[in-house]
């Protein structure tokens, strides 16, 4: 087992000298390179999470990826490496100091950080995020205490890899899940998995305690809290604060959807968004940050206090702005909390799979308006035959079929459901061929055109199956293709239509 304290010995090439802060999963301390004469941030893994038989080889993987970033708004990693059972990792040293202690100190003194300042922060991180993501590499743990701000006037995001090093390579729930659930995507709490929109949603939390100076979620238990993720209304900002303008309320709200899907989908555009509604606000953005607020603690009476990589040695003692630790062993304690729940009440609502996903909308209303659209139709149609006087279901019938498909494409928008796909092409297939034998009356054509019904049938399947398994956009791709074929049928349909009325 790791000592208590390194100070004073020697790890690798560095001299530990004085530990400079601890978090939900290391000791950081500050230490000395002699050859290189330098200054560094050692980080030291909490001994307990490292005893997995495969973390080596994940954290040799892990840490060479992370030290492969090269941005001025991530914290380089410049070495890694294991003594013993101790491992850690060595990087930049900076000064400044972090959000989280930039925020506290606003609210000591009852003040509002400026709106341009928020805007110029996220708009570095977002930069650093941007380029991680094409790298491959997910955050995973982004909040307040990871983002730093230097004495350079930058905001630089630290302890890039260090969820996914000490973490299992599932990533479940059931095992060594880290983060902190306070600012954590429903996905990733739910299940254990991430992509850049579960980052983002992240740093949407973090916007939204920059306007509010509080998180939109809290509750006494982490379950509870994961629980208000997934299915609890989100607490507008303005409600909060009225003066917050209503562009930045709208990036909240969008940036904090449930559904990935419904997400800003990279950093680039939740960046180009945050700069139009800073244009629409008539904020000005300062070219950078301002420098640390003038405030000193019992540990440092004069100074800024160093921070790195996310650890900031204590400024505040108030429990409540501390709570954001990374949670070494979120996993254990949701799985322990489930467990717990559904021995005390072992009804249907405590198993995983039924408290995990977000109250489904009605499938009822759709179907009832689906109806009322295909009645409404009818009637009308048949009150302009009798106008007329002429026999427009005579040649016009296959209308029907585009009809039912407008029927199937309003259930499929509502429901999101990639399997409507399959009836749906069906119905408006046979339609186009149907149409095309009725309103020409060439039915014998049908003895070679009869292969495009095993085609249409064959085609709709696989189509559907690959979009099914294209990964966690479906519901999104099933909405787009539901309003672009409702929108095909109801073109079509009222193409038949014409025809048939001047037949």
């Amino acid at each position: 087992m790791a000592p208590f304290s390194l100070e004073g010995q020697t790890l690798g090439k560095y001299r530990v000298l004085d530990p400079l802060g601890r978090g939900g999963m290391a000791q950081v301390y500050r230490a000395y390179h002699p050859q290189l004469d330098r200054y560094v941030a050692l980080k030291v893994l909490r001994s307990d999470l490292v005893e997995e038989e495969e973390f080596l080889a994940r954290f040799q993987h892990e840490a060479q990826a992370v030290a492969g970033l090269r941005h001025p708004n991530i914290i380089q990693v410049f070495d890694f490496d294991v003594q013993g059972d101790i491992y850690f990792m060595v990087m930049e040293l900076l000064e400044g100091d972090t959000l989280k202690a930039r925020l506290n100190d606003y609210r000591l003194r009852g003040e509002q950080m400026p709106r341009g300042e928020t805007v110029r922060i996220l708009l570095d991180v977002l930069d650093g995020l941007a380029y991680a993501h094409s790298e491959g590499m997910i955050h995973r743990d982004i909040k307040p205490a990871n983002i730093m701000l230097t004495k350079r006037g930058q905001a630089v995001i630290g302890d890039f890899g260090i969820a996914q090093i000490v973490g299992t390579t599932r990533h479940t729930v059931s095992g060594a899940m880290m983060g902190t659930l306070s600012y954590m995507a429903p996905e990733q709490g739910l299940e254990g998995r991430s992509d850049a929109r579960s980052d983002l949603y992240s740093l949407g939390i973090v916007l939204y305690e920059m306007l509010t100076q509080h998180t939109p979620f809290d509750a006494d238990t982490p379950l509870a809290v994961l629980m208000k993720h997934l299915n609890d209304p989100l607490p507008l900002p303005r409600k909060f604060d009225a003066t917050i303008p209503e562009p930045f309320e709208r990036i909240v709200l969008k940036a904090l959807s449930k559904r990935p899907e419904e997400r800003y989908q990279s950093a680039q555009e939740m960046a180009q968004a945050l700069r139009q509604a800073a244009e629409e606000a008539a904020v000005e953005l300062p070219e950078r940050i301002s420098l640390p607020l003038s405030f000193t603690t019992p540990a440092a009476p004069s100074e800024s206090v160093v921070v790195l990589s996310g650890t900031a040695k204590e400024k505040i003692t108030d429990a409540q702005f501390a709570k954001d630790d990374t949670n070494g062993t979120l996993g254990e304690q949701l799985a322990a909390e489930r467990a717990a729940h559904a021995t005390a009440q072992p009804q249907p609502v405590a198993e995983p799979a039924q408290v995990s996903r977000p109250v489904p909308r009605p499938r009822w209303l759709a179907v009832l308006g689906a109806l009322a659209l295909l009645v409404g139709c009818n009637s009308m149609a048949i009150m302009v035959s009798g106008m007329l006087g002429r026999n427009f279901f005579g040649h016009g019938w296959p209308v029907e079929l585009f009809l039912a498909g407008l029927v199937l494409c309003a259930i499929m928008a509502f429901t999101d459901s990639i399997w409507l796909l399959i009836p749906v092409g069906l119905v408006l297939g046979n339609g186009v061929l149907l149409s095309y034998y009725a309103l020409t009356g060439f039915w014998r054509h049908w003895t070679f055109l009869w292969p495009l019904e095993p085609l249409l049938v064959l085609g709709t399947i696989v189509v559907t199956l690959w979009l099914a398994g294209s990964g966690g956009r479906t519901r999104g791709v099933a909405r787009w293709l539901s309003w672009g074929l409702g929108l095909a049928a109801a073109v079509l349909g009222s193409l038949v239509s014409l025809i048939a009325m001047v037949m």
